[in-house]
């Protein structure tokens, strides 16, 4: 923005309203801190973190599967 041009204002609305898709985010990372092994990140490799977040939900999935059948 060039220097002394006016900056637009941003309309704001009042009150709290969430965000659908950063909800879905912030609870699978709750499902995920569930697991031991994923509360912390302390693995040095990336693909080790990666399997253990498959694991973790691959976890989540059976355990549904298993209460619907």
């Amino acid at each position: 923005m060039r220097e002394g041009a006016e900056v637009p204002e941003i309309p704001r609305e009042r009150g709290f309203k969430p965000l659908p898709k950063r909800w879905v985010v912030e609870r699978t990372f709750a499902w995920l801190g569930r697991n031991r092994r994923l509360a912390k990140d302390y693995e040095e490799n990336p693909r080790v973190s990666e399997a253990w977040v498959y694991l973790g939900m691959l976890r989540l999935l059976v355990k549904r599967l298993a209460r619907a059948a």
